[in-house]
C-alpha cells in the first residue's frame, strides 16, 4: 500500500514513501532522444466527470513528458491536487480519478528540463493566496528568465529551499498566488504574465474558473476545444479528439483564456510575434494533430517526399526507423519510386522504465526497442529514413545491426537538419559538446565526418528551407534556432540558464533560508490510505 497525505490545502502527496525512479530509455550507449517538457490540459464542464476527461487528456499527451503526472480537480469550494512519479497510467486508478469530484480541472505529464526529477517538481504546481483560496498550475516550456523571476519571489519571502522544489513552474506559481492576495486570480495573472521571458503554455485554475496562457511568441502549441456542456484545452488537438471535444481554434499568442460560468474571456497581456517550434511538426507532436492549421502527419509526409527530391539515394528498399520516421519514409519513397517496406519491429513496451537495466541487459542497446525483419532487408540496398540525429550512438548501432543482419548498403536519410544548437525553450536536447553535428566548420565537412562516425554508406538531410516549406508556415513565424542558431527570445548568461539552475541559486544562498508563510501555514495533515 502506498501512504499518502491530506494537507488542509487538500494537496496529496506521498509521506513516508520512497519515491518511484524514472530511469533513461534503453538507448546505445546512454544515447537521450529529443524530449518534450511537458503537457498540459485543462477542462471546465459542470455535470461531467472532469477528473477522468483530465486524465484521458493526459494519456493522449504521454508522449510530451514521462517522468510524472498530476491532476488538479476544482468543486467551488476547494481544489485537490493529486501528484506523483510516474507515467499517467502508473500514478492514477479508478479509486482515486473516482474521489476528485468537481467542474474544472488541470492536469500535467512532465519532462524536465529545469528542476529535477522528484515529486516537489511534478505539477500541477498548487499554492495558496493570501485570501485562502487554491491555485493549481501547469506549464509547458521553459523560461528564460527564471533566476531573476526567482529572485523576486525571494525577495518577496514567498520562494525558498524549504519548499524543495527546483522549476521555473513553482516559480510562477508563487509569483502568480503572491499577485492574487488583493486582486482576482485573471487580474494577477494579467499583472504577471508580460514579466515571464521564454516558451510557456499555462493552464491554471482556482476553484471555480479555468485559465489558459500562451507565451507571445508562441513556442509551444495550445488549442480550445467544446464539449457538449464544456471547454477544453490541451497541448495538441490529438487530446482535444480523445475525450470528444470540438477543435475551436488554436490559443493566440500573447493571449490570455478564463473560462467559467460566463462563458470563454479572452485577454491580450502581449503583443503576438509568433515563432512556433519547427520540431514539433519534425518530432515532438502526435501525427494526429494539428498545428496552427497544418495536419503535422501531412507536413512529416511532404517532408520525405522533399527529403527525397534533395538527397536522392539509389536503393531497394525504404524503411523506417519507427515510429517518428515513419511518415516521411511514406513520403520519401511515393517520391523516389522505391518500394516502402516494414524492416525494423519496435517493442511499443520499452521506452522509459524504472527498472535499471544490468550492464548486460545495457550491452543489447538499441536492439531492446527495435528488432530487424532479416527475411525482409537481407541482400537489400537501404534507405533507412529517421527524423534527426543527436548524438549519432542509436544510429551507429542502428546500422550495425541492419549490416549484421544482411543489409548490403545502408543509406540514411534524416528528415529534419543536423541539429547544431541546443534549445532553451522547452526541449531537452543534449549540451552543445555532445552535439555530433555542433561545431563542424562546413556542412559539406560535417555530413561527411557524421557519415564515417555512424558507419553509413551515404548521408542526407533535408535543409531548413525545405522544413519550413513543408509547414506551409512562413518563415518568419517559426523558430528553427536548434537548427539555425538563431534564437528568437533573448537569451541571457549561461549561469543564469540551465536545468539546474534554481537548485545552483539555493544551494549557493543556503544561509538564506526562507520558509514561505504561504505553505508553512499548512501543518495539519491528516494520513489517507490507497490500495
Amino acid at each position: 500500500m502506498t501512504e499518502l497525505s491530506v494537507h488542509s490545502s487538500n494537496l496529496v502527496s506521498p509521506s513516508g514513501t520512497e519515491p518511484r525512479r524514472d530511469g533513461a530509455p534503453f538507448d546505445d550507449e546512454h544515447e537521450i532522444e529529443p524530449r518534450e517538457e511537458c503537457g498540459v490540459f485543462g477542462v471546465w464542464a459542470p455535470g461531467e466527470d472532469v477528473a477522468k476527461l483530465t486524465y484521458y487528456g493526459l494519456y493522449a499527451l504521454q508522449h510530451r513528458g514521462q517522468e510524472a503526472a498530476g491532476i488538479a480537480v476544482g468543486d467551488g469550494a476547494q481544489v485537490l491536487v493529486f501528484k506523483d512519479l510516474g507515467l499517467v497510467s502508473q500514478v492514477f486508478d479508478e479509486q482515486t480519478l473516482g474521489s476528485m469530484a468537481g467542474h474544472v480541472a488541470v492536469g500535467h505529464c512532465r519532462y524536465s528540463t529545469t528542476g529535477s526529477t522528484s515529486w516537489e517538481n511534478s505539477q500541477p504546481i498548487f499554492r495558496h493566496t493570501a485570501a485562502g483560496n487554491g491555485v493549481a498550475l501547469g506549464h509547458n516550456g521553459n523560461l528564460v528568465n527564471t533566476a531573476e523571476l526567482a529572485q523576486r519571489a525571494r525577495e518577496l519571502r514567498i520562494y525558498g529551499r524549504s519548499e524543495g522544489a527546483s522549476s521555473d513552474s513553482d516559480v510562477i506559481g508563487a509569483l502568480l498566488a503572491h499577485a492574487a492576495a488583493d486582486k482576482t486570480l485573471e487580474q494577477a495573472a494579467l499583472e504577471l504574465l508580460p514579466d515571464l521571458r521564454g516558451a510557456f503554455c499555462l493552464t491554471f485554475q482556482d476553484e471555480n474558473t479555468l485559465y489558459a496562457a500562451r507565451d507571445p511568441h508562441g513556442i509551444r502549441p495550445l488549442s480550445l476545444g467544446r464539449l457538449d456542456r464544456g471547454w477544453v484545452v490541451a497541448s495538441e488537438t490529438a487530446a482535444l479528439d480523445i475525450v470528444g471535444a470540438s477543435f475551436v481554434r488554436d490559443i493566440e499568442p500573447g493571449e490570455l483564456l478564463a473560462i467559467d460560468a460566463d462563458g470563454v474571456r479572452s485577454t491580450r497581456f502581449a503583443e503576438p510575434t509568433p515563432k512556433g517550434c519547427i520540431f514539433e511538426y519534425v518530432y515532438l507532436a502526435r501525427p494526429d494533430s494539428v498545428i496552427n492549421g497544418r495536419s503535422v502527419h501531412s507536413t512529416r509526409v511532404d517532408i520525405g517526399r522533399r527529403l527525397a527530391r534533395e538527397e536522392p539515394a539509389v536503393g531497394d528498399l525504404v524503411i523506417p526507423v519507427p515510429e517518428s520516421g515513419t511518415p516521411a519514409a511514406v513520403g520519401y519513397a511515393q517520391e523516389s519510386g522505391i518500394p516502402y517496406g516494414q524492416g525494423l519491429m519496435k517493442n511499443a513496451y520499452v521506452g522509459r522504465t524504472f527498472i535499471q537495466p544490468s550492464q548486460t541487459i545495457r550491452q543489447l542497446g538499441i536492439r531492446l526497442k527495435l528488432n530487424p525483419l532479416k527475411e525482409v532487408i537481407r541482400g537489400k540496398k537501404l534507405v533507412v529514413v529517421d527524423d534527426s540525429i543527436v548524438r549519432g550512438n542509436t544510429q551507429r548501432a542502428l546500422i550495425r545491426m541492419l549490416r549484421e543482419a544482411g543489409a548490403a548498403e545502408v543509406h540514411v536519410r534524416i528528415a529534419s537538419s543536423p541539429v547544431r544548437w541546443p534549445c532553451f525553450y522547452g526541449i531537452d536536447f543534449a549540451s552543445p559538446a555532445e552535439l555530433i553535428a555542433n561545431g563542424m566548420e562546413s556542412e559539406e565537412s560535417m555530413v561527411e565526418g557524421i557519415r564515417q562516425a555512424i558507419g553509413a554508406d551515404s548521408l542526407g538531410y533535408l535543409s531548413v528551407d525545405q522544413m519550413v516549406a513543408a509547414t506551409q508556415q512562413p518563415a518568419s513565424a517559426l523558430c528553427a534556432a536548434c537548427f539555425d542558431g538563431v534564437y528568437p527570445i533573448e537569451l541571457p548568461h549561461e549561469t543564469s540558464m540551465g536545468k539546474a539552475v534554481l537548485e545552483t541559486m539555493m544551494k549557493n544562498s543556503a544561509a538564506d533560508e526562507i520558509a514561505d508563510p504561504l505553505t508553512t501555514a499548512n501543518d495539519n495533515v491528516s494520513a489517507v490510505m490507497r490500495p
